[in-house]
């Protein structure tokens, strides 16, 4: 089991909670024509988000992913290890549960910078914030 966070294009989430989980749900069927483990495709916000995002938890996948030799020298770095899912509108997570208060921090406070929405998977209650701290309820 992991730990999910999501970041998202903001503009196109709706701003009810019943209508975001209809759009996650929507999301989440991953029937978009795209490579999922490449970030061309995403907006601008969250290709900026990623590029910095995957410098301290690196992708497992895709063209920005760490070599087997790099992940053998360093084996934190597998720990960090991180598996994005990447939609047009939105990167899905899935994180280790041993850095699972690291990774949300993280991924909260570039979701301000990088003025996209956050979506915390995992949270029994779905916290879902914009970039301005408004949260969807």
């Amino acid at each position: 089991m992991s730990y999910y966070l999501m970041v998202f294009e903001k503009t196109k989430a709706p701003k009810t909670k019943k209508e975001f989980m209809a759009w996650y749900e929507n999301l989440t069927s991953w029937s978009e024509d795209v490579d999922y483990n490449e970030i061309s495709h995403a907006a601008t916000l969250l290709q900026n988000w990623f590029k910095e995002s995957i410098k301290t938890f690196p992708t497992m996948n895709g063209s920005f992913a760490p070599s087997d030799d790099e992940i053998n020298d360093n084996l934190e770095l597998e720990e960090r290890l991180t598996d994005y899912c990447i939609a047009s509108n939105a990167i899905y997570m899935a994180f280790a549960w041993s850095v699972a208060e690291e990774a949300y921090e993280h991924v909260r406070k570039l979701a301000i910078k990088h003025d996209v929405g956050f979506f915390n998977v995992s949270s029994v209650h779905g916290e879902i914030i914009l970039p301005d701290g408004l949260k969807i309820e």
